[in-house]
């Protein structure tokens, strides 16, 4: 699944590590799902969305 999770963070001027405590997870946490290693769970995909006041929807995209 492709994401713009680091499009967002870059654009907002956010490290990895000032989002990841926005959304109480780990660094290493932000940096596996803006690489695609690590799809979040529900819950978070839509801290994430909410976050950066947008949908789930915009932010990931899932190849069909």
């Amino acid at each position: 699944m492709r994401n713009d999770v680091r499009d967002l963070r870059v654009a907002a001027g956010l490290s990895q590590r000032e989002l990841a405590e926005a959304l109480s997870v780990s660094r290493q946490t932000v940096n596996s799902i803006e690489t695609g290693r690590y799809d979040p769970s529900l819950p978070l995909a839509i801290a994430i969305a909410r976050h950066f006041r947008t949908t789930v929807e915009e932010i990931f995209h899932v190849d069909h």
